[in-house]
């Protein structure tokens, strides 16, 4: 059999999911798509185990303990998709698979006000949700060495990105680009230890996090991740994410007050951590919080959460921990309300370790351009210094409104940022591109301490990394200016011809007047 092209498989699958969407909602259909996607992939490994254990005659297949104790969740017999698909077409359509997502969730504790509800509604029509059920059956799911539950997980990551894309400003809250996720994983390198996400929204530094431990030979055991989301249904999209990727959910918390007044892991010291909160946050807590212990290095300004965000990041940050985060441009040059200072106390106290500029239109929610920012509490090659990449020219328009990069510009960032490190990559494709790091004017510049507090702690990256010298085209000088003034004359004879040829043609006008 022909190994199946899955980025091809994801697109048709989509559209076709997105032609039956018809009146409803982006933002509503999302959760009916991918409340299904997640139905079909937990009752697809149930039955995996309950052949198997049919097969043995000491086994009983319904028996929840014997899914248990396999990492599996039990699906009662009302929701089985053979079940489901069975009814697809009859008018309780709707109400079958509502009682089916309620039975699921009694089984599996870890899943209770997790699933969606939603499709006994009367604006979702029937008809279009029994071919949604038939197209998501028919699917091809055992693709050449592959098990069902990576191309699940494949699928349901593809339509967050689909569905974010739909939504636009609404969808840049629960999903960060694909891109930019797999730039920061690869950077800070989650390979043993515990990962958080103060703002872990559908939960996508998890998942990207599992992806890097597995393709370096990793044992998953090895990570743990923790998270916390304001938004309920956010939340709820980020607990079957992960179901999905078989990735540990239990202390990824849900609660309406927000990661600053209410601190879910307070304890926690992670040895990752991975974020892109919201933008210049405001109203963000300061009159309940402004003794609090995170601001170490200064009191955030309540119209802007910024530097909140950063400290509580390096509140929970172990000691020898590295954190990334998503801060819009502004982070990197404002002085109002004492963010220069609390920016002045960061470098002083050596925690900056990379600036990375992004390119415009690279998010859904936003157009402007954004940064990463990477700390690091004990450097061990760098102390007093500082990485500035600007990427700002890299990547391509996806289509008409969005930027992307590619698997070159992801590649280009990270290597700069490990040979600067001089570590060790995780893998053979990627330590085979590791060489001295050296400053490339227009790319990349290691700025002195002493140099960034010479221009007033502003950490623009292209304030340190300069203008790209122009290629010598080998051409002299001479030649060039004996070159540019003829055609200059040239465009100065035609012009005059162009001013005649106009003047005597508003004559003829005149006469025949």
């Amino acid at each position: 059999m022909a190994k199946t092209d899955n980025s091809s498989f994801e697109q048709k699958l989509f559209k076709a999911a997105d032609k039956l969407r018809k009146n409803i909602d982006a933002a509503e259909y999302k959760h009916v798509v991918l409340g299904l996607i997640f139905l079909k992939y937990i009752s697809e490994s149930f039955s995996e185990l309950y052949n198997k254990l049919e097969a043995d005659e000491w086994s009983d297949p319904e028996d929840r303990d014997e899914y248990i104790a396999e990492n599996t969740f039990f699906v009662p017999k009302l929701a089985r998709w053979s079940h489901i698909h069975a009814q697809a077409k009859l008018p309780s359509i709707g109400q079958t698979i509502d009682e089916a997502m309620e039975a699921v969730e009694k089984e599996n504790k870890e899943l209770k006000n997790v699933l969606p509800q939603v499709y006994g509604k009367a604006n979702l029509d029937k008809t279009s949700l029994g071919e949604l059920i038939d197209l998501i059956s028919n699917t091809e799911l055992q693709a050449e060495n592959e098990n069902s539950k990576d191309l699940f997980g494949r699928v349901y990551e593809y339509f967050l990105g689909e569905f974010a894309n739909a939504e636009g400003k609404k969808g840049g809250q629960f999903y960060t680009p694909k891109a930019i996720v797999k730039l920061m994983v690869e950077m800070v390198e989650p390979y043993k230890g515990r990962v958080y996400d103060p703002a872990s929204g559908s939960g996508g530094m998890f998942v990207m996090s599992e992806k890097f431990v597995t393709e370096h030979s990793g044992n998953l055991k090895d990570i743990t991740v923790y998270g916390q989301e304001s938004n309920q249904t956010t939340w709820k999209l980020s607990r079957m994410n992960l179901a999905i990727r078989n990735i540990n959910s239990k202390f990824v918390a849900w609660n309406t007050e927000g990661t600053f007044l209410k601190n879910a892991h307070p304890d926690l010291k992670a040895d990752f951590i991975l974020a892109n909160p919201p933008f210049n946050q405001k109203d963000w807590g300061i009159d309940i919080l402004a003794e609090d212990g995170r601001w170490k290095y200064g009191t955030p300004p309540n119209g802007n959460a910024n530097y909140g965000w950063m400290q509580h990041m390096l509140y929970h940050l172990a000691p020898r921990g590295v954190m990334a985060t998503v801060l819009s441009n502004g982070s990197l040059s404002s002085n109002t309300s004492g963010e220069g200072d609390i920016r002045k106390n960061l470098v002083d106290a050596d925690l900056v370790e990379c600036i990375v500029a992004l390119p415009k239109q690279l998010f859904y929610n936003t157009g402007i351009p954004a940064c990463i920012w990477f700390l690091r509490k004990e450097k061990s090659n760098h102390r007093k210094e500082v990485l500035f990449i600007d990427a700002s020219d890299l990547g391509f328009m996806k289509d008409r409104v969005h930027r992307d990069f590619t698997e070159e510009d992801i590649a280009k960032i990270r290597d700069t940022y490990l040979n600067w490190r001089n570590v060790i990559a995780r893998n053979e494709a990627i330590s085979s591109s590791q060489q001295p790091y050296q400053d490339i004017k227009g790319f990349c510049k290691s700025a002195t301490i002493e140099a960034i507090q010479k221009h007033s702690y502003i950490l623009t990256p292209g304030r340190y990394v300069g203008i790209p010298d122009e290629e010598d085209d080998g051409i002299p000088f001479e030649d060039k200016m004996a070159s540019l003034t003829s055609t200059l004359k040239e465009q100065m004879d035609k012009e005059q011809e162009l001013n005649q040829e106009i003047a005597t043609q508003l004559a003829k006008i005149g006469m025949s007047l």
